[in-house]
């Protein structure tokens, strides 16, 4: 049992320069006897109202240093401070919020929200056993107009999708992944390089892309990418959900559409995805 959806902006000051992080919390907890369940005894229950104000005290007196190190301080605290908990689990998301750049000038405390993707990270405790900690990108929209294909698959009485040596790749992409053992990472660093991949493995060189055949194959690439460069993932899970866009026939308007107008199709929609890790 827990709290969902606690959310809150975080504001540090240096100086004249503001610092925002606006995230919201789930806090789930397991306690070691069942009791409340069977028998309606509620001596052991921390109210989830308590669990709230709990996030939010570590908020004022920790700070937000990362996402994945404020889900650590909860758990932390969860498991020294209250013996009947046997297992926390805390997720914590954060809203896009970017300084404002003026004439490349940083702005000292004026943002604007960037809806390109969101960062969120989990954190997992049991008393006696590891620290779990994973962290991703959800929400992130992709589109590559071109270098795109699918070709050679299985067909029978029911296909009627043609071949298409040249289309549209778009879609909106889930990434997560999990950490080792947790040491002293810059796990800011690390989810910026991670995003970084993601976005190179999806588009290829700036000046000429790289073909993709499949939306398994670009998932797949994204992975490898990943596992190659960042040392500290030990597992990556990848979904990726596609938008088809459909090339509008303007034969009756005397006009030649050579997938310049298209329009989407939202539902249904295609969908795959992969886990992948270390052996």
């Amino acid at each position: 049992y827990g709290k969902n959806t606690i959310k809150f902006l975080r504001l540090h000051r240096e100086g004249k320069k503001d610092f925002v992080k606006e995230v919201e919390v789930c806090a789930h907890l397991r306690l070691t006897s069942p009791q409340e369940y069977l028998e309606g005894n509620n001596s052991l229950v921390i109210p989830t109202d308590t669990i709230k104000n709990i996030v939010l005290v570590l908020a004022k007196k920790n700070g937000i240093s990362s996402l994945e190190q404020f889900a650590i301080d909860i758990c932390n605290h969860f498991m020294t401070k209250f013996c009947q908990v046997v297992y926390v689990k805390t997720y914590v998301q954060e809203v896009p919020w970017q300084r404002l750049h003026e004439d490349g000038v940083p702005h000292i405390h004026s943002f604007i929200c960037v809806p390109d993707g969101i960062r969120f990270c989990e954190a997992q405790q049991c008393r006696n056993g590891p620290l779990i900690v994973f962290a991703g990108i959800k929400n992130l929209k992709l589109m590559k107009t071109t270098q795109s294909g699918f070709e050679g698959f299985y067909k029978n009485e029911h296909t009627t999708l043609p071949e298409r040596h040249d289309r549209i790749l778009c879609g909106e992409l889930f990434c997560k992944w999990s950490y080792g053992e947790c040491k002293d990472f810059d796990f800011d660093c690390i989810w910026k390089k991670i995003r970084e991949c993601i976005l190179e493995a999806f588009a290829g060189p700036p000046d000429c892309g790289e073909y993709s055949p499949s939306y398994q194959k670009t998932v797949n690439c994204i992975q490898m990418l990943v596992l190659s460069r960042v040392s500290q993932v030990q597992v990556i899970e990848v979904v990726l959900n596609n938008t088809f866009f459909n090339v509008v026939d303007m034969k009756n308007l005397g006009l030649t559409n050579d997938k310049e107008v298209l329009v989407p199709v939202e539902a249904p929609y295609g969908s795959c995805a992969c886990t992948l890790g270390r052996k």
